[in-house]
C-alpha cells in the first residue's frame, strides 16, 4: 500500500492521495490467523499500558493493526469509551458516500446562525463572520468538521445525515456493530463513565477507520479525498503527532470530552516506504474534573511504533 504523495493538502479542496486503485478490505483489516499470533512480540506492551494508567490515574484503550505482517495489538480494545469528535469522520465518510454524486452535493452551500456557531461550543471556522454570512459548502463544512474538528460544522453534517443516528447507522453498514452516536456538539462530549451512548471501543473504531481510509467501503475518490481532510488535521500535535516519529504519515482524528479528561486519537498511519498501520487509542478518567492527558495519548502510541516497527 503506497503513502499518500501530498503531505499538506487543503482543507476543503479535493486531495489527490496516492493510495492505490482497489485497495481491498483484507489488507486493513486482521484474519482469523493474524488475530492469533497477534500478541507475538507484543506481551511487554500491556505492562507499558498499565503503567500508564497509573501514572495518569485513567483507563487506556489501545487497538493496533500492522497491515504489513498482519501483528495486531490490543488492550482493553473491547471495552468501551466516549466517541466525541472521532464521530466527524464518520460523518464525513457518510456524506461521501450516501449523498454526494460527482461533487454536486458537496458543492451545495449551507447556512446558518452565528448562534449555531456559538453553542456549539467550538467554531473555529464556521464562526468566523465572513462565513456566517455567506455560508459554507459542504465540502468546507467535512473539512472543518475534520481537520479544524470545528463542532458546528458537525452538527450541519449531522443534519444533513438525519441527526446523530445517521452515523449509528452508517457504522452499522460498515459492519461496526458497537459504534453509536446519539447526541449532538456539544452534549455528546459529557462521556459521564456511566452512559450508554456516543460510545465505541477502540477496535470497532479502528476497524471502521481502516474500512473507510484502506478498504472498499468508499469509492476510489472519496477514499482520497477523506484521508486528505484526515492528513491536514491540525489538532493531533501533541497526540499522535508528538509520539509518532517525524517522518511518518498521519491520517487521524482527534477526540476530546468536556469532562473526565477523554483523550482520543484513531486513524491510519504511514511510515515510511512501508505499509501503514491502523491505530486507536482512547482513554478517559473516573474524575469528571480530570484533565485531558494528552501525553498518556502520545506515549501509548510511542509505544505501539517501537513494537510494530
Amino acid at each position: 500500500m503506497p503513502r499518500p504523495t501530498h503531505l499538506t493538502p487543503r482543507p476543503g479542496r479535493r486531495t489527490a492521495l496516492a493510495l492505490g486503485a482497489g485497495a481491498a478490505l483484507a489488507v486493513a483489516l486482521p484474519t482469523a490467523s493474524a488475530r492469533a499470533a497477534s500478541s507475538t512480540g507484543t506481551a511487554g506492551l500491556a505492562r507499558r499500558f498499565r503503567a500508564l494508567e497509573k501514572e495518569y490515574a485513567a483507563r487506556l484503550g489501545v487497538y493496533a493493526h500492522d497491515t504489513a505482517t498482519g501483528r495486531t495489538v490490543r488492550y482493553r480494545a473491547d471495552e468501551t469509551f466516549p466517541l466525541c469528535s472521532v464521530f466527524k469522520t464518520l460523518a464525513a465518510g457518510a456524506v461521501l458516500r450516501d449523498l454526494d454524486r460527482d461533487g454536486e452535493f458537496l458543492a451545495k452551500r449551507v447556512h446558518y446562525t452565528q448562534k449555531q456557531a456559538d453553542d456549539s461550543g467550538y467554531a473555529p471556522v464556521t464562526g468566523l463572520p465572513e462565513n456566517v454570512a455567506g455560508g459554507l459548502t459542504v465540502g468546507e463544512l467535512c473539512a472543518a468538521a475534520v481537520s479544524e474538528s470545528d463542532n458546528c460544522a458537525g452538527n450541519l453534517l449531522l443534519s444533513e445525515l438525519g441527526g446523530p443516528s445517521g452515523i449509528t447507522r452508517f457504522c452499522r453498514s460498515l459492519g461496526d456493530d458497537t459504534t453509536r452516536l446519539d447526541r449532538w456538539e456539544p452534549d455528546l462530549n459529557s462521556a459521564e463513565p456511566w452512559r450508554k451512548t456516543d460510545l465505541t471501543t477502540p477496535r470497532a473504531i479502528g476497524r471502521t477507520y481502516g474500512r473507510l481510509l484502506l478498504g472498499r467501503a468508499l469509492p476510489e475518490a472519496d477514499r482520497e479525498r477523506l484521508t486528505g481532510w484526515l492528513v491536514a488535521n491540525t489538532t493531533n500535535t501533541e497526540r499522535f503527532r508528538a509520539g509518532l516519529p517525524k517522518d511518518w504519515i498521519l491520517a487521524d482524528k482527534t477526540g476530546g470530552g468536556s469532562s473526565y479528561g477523554v483523550a482520543n486519537d484513531v486513524g491510519v498511519v504511514w511510515p515510511p516506504a512501508r505499509p501503514p498501520l491502523v491505530l486507536a487509542i482512547l482513554s478517559t478518567k473516573l474524575d469528571p474534573a480530570g484533565p485531558t492527558e494528552n501525553p498518556l495519548v502520545a506515549k501509548a502510541a510511542a509505544a505501539v511504533a517501537e513494537a510494530l516497527s
